[in-house]
């Protein structure tokens, strides 16, 4: 029996879906866009980087390969130089939207069959009962924002009047999300992740995917920024998934960062929560240094979304991609015999594209281990085919959705 390695790189797409125009996303490419900006210099930061993207161990595997096939054309610097060591190909999400719990059920075998709610893009965002409720209930003096925005811009928008008042710090976005930031210190962690269950509850009928507390930290003189205490109040998945699927088979599974509030802690076995790319990775490195045969590490790398996407900041994005590609060779020497390790992303957040939500595209798949035959896999029309392919490298049954390649 083997063991498997998912790795999923938050946002890194590879070029818009074909379905991309319907999200105002079409010529969107995470990937591609960086590699092109940092071709032309855009990405250079004194102290982080400096010219072409440089990913070798990833182009080795396929990903430029991979981006070729999805988006026509090969991204400055990632063609391979000789065959792909890998298995790679690209896949196309068939659940509606754009974001992360969709993206990592269909990934698990669970594609969405019904869209989730939206709040509109009006201000305010919230129904009044909704927002009424979350006052009362919650014991607060009222609530700030209430309207589409970034985390980072409404954060300092608000922050010093929210230390003033009191009142949380409300907002949404393109996603199914109901966000609550708020001071850890001043406001209290405990009592915001407690705002954030009582919103969870509220935002039920409203078909809502996550309530994200968001805190931060800092003073009006100094700035303000977010913490890594984030934490995702996720519904949960409606269907069986991978992971169910595991659990009931007595499999060992350690999901590392948020994997285990994106699939709302159902079959994430053992839960790792580190700060950072590095951090998780190298939690998930142990843990697969030590994990039982048939078992799985799920892991989410979530700083290329998080600081960087949504950001817009070129640099930061590829200077987190290029530190990540140094790391492939310690993850492939991880691997013993019989084992897979898959890198793939749950969907795209193109630093260079209007506005600062997730953008729909299509996503990479790396497959590699010692028994893994390198190759082209092609367009996996689903992204479900990922853990239909974890699911027999692993002895289990075939998932409702998705085919193995």
């Amino acid at each position: 029996m083997a063991r498997a390695l998912l790795i999923v790189l938050d946002s890194v797409g590879i070029g818009g879906a074909p379905d991309a125009a319907a999200y105002g996303d079409a010529g969107s490419d995470t990937i591609g866009h960086i590699a092109e900006a940092c071709a032309r210099g855009e990405g250079d930061r004194l102290g982080l980087r400096a010219g072409a993207l440089r990913l070798p161990h990833l182009s080795t595997l396929g990903l430029g390969l991979a981006a070729a096939d999805a988006s026509g054309r090969m991204p400055p610097g990632l063609a391979p130089g000789g065959a792909a060591t890998g298995a790679y190909g690209h896949a196309v999400e068939i659940a509606a939207g754009k974001d992360t719990p969709s993206g990592h059920w269909e990934i698990a075998g669970l594609p969405m069959q019904e869209p989730w709610g939206h709040f509109p893009e009006t201000v305010p965002a919230f129904p009044p009962e909704l927002t009424r409720t979350l006052i009362v209930a919650g014991r607060v003096p009222g609530i700030l924002g209430d309207c589409h925005a970034s985390g980072v811009t409404i954060i300092d928008r608000f922050a010093e009047e929210h230390l003033l008042t009191g009142k949380p710090i409300c907002y949404t976005s393109a996603d199914s999300v109901f966000q609550i930031a708020a001071h850890e210190e001043a406001f209290g962690l405990d009592r915001l992740y407690a705002l954030c269950r009582l919103a969870r509850d509220l935002c039920d009928p409203y078909r809502i995917g996550r309530v994200i507390a968001r805190p931060f930290t800092g003073t009006p003189d100094l700035g303000f920024r977010r913490t890594p205490n984030r934490r995702d109040y996720a519904t949960p998945p409606p269907e069986e998934t991978l992971l169910d699927r595991l659990d009931a088979a007595g499999r060992n599974v350690v999901s590392v960062g948020k994997i285990g509030d994106i699939f709302a802690h159902r079959g994430t076995g053992l839960e790792i929560k580190a700060a950072g790319n590095a951090a998780c990775l190298d939690a998930a490195l142990v843990a697969f240094d030590g994990l039982t045969e048939g078992g799985l590490v799920f892991v989410n790398l979530v700083d290329f979304d998080t600081e960087h996407g949504h950001r817009r900041d070129v640099p930061g994005y590829a200077a987190e991609l290029e530190a990540f590609d140094a790391r492939v060779p310690e993850i492939r020497q991880a691997m013993g015999a019989g084992d897979l390790c898959v890198i793939t992303a749950d969907h795209g957040n193109d630093p260079t594209w209007r506005g600062t939500e997730h953008t729909r595209e299509q996503v990479p798949i790396l497959a590699f281990g010692p028994g893994v035959a390198p190759g082209p896999i092609g367009r996996r029309e689903t992204f479900a085919d990922i853990g239909a392919a974890v699911a027999r490298h692993l002895g289990l049954p075939p998932l409702p959705a998705g085919h193995a390649w």
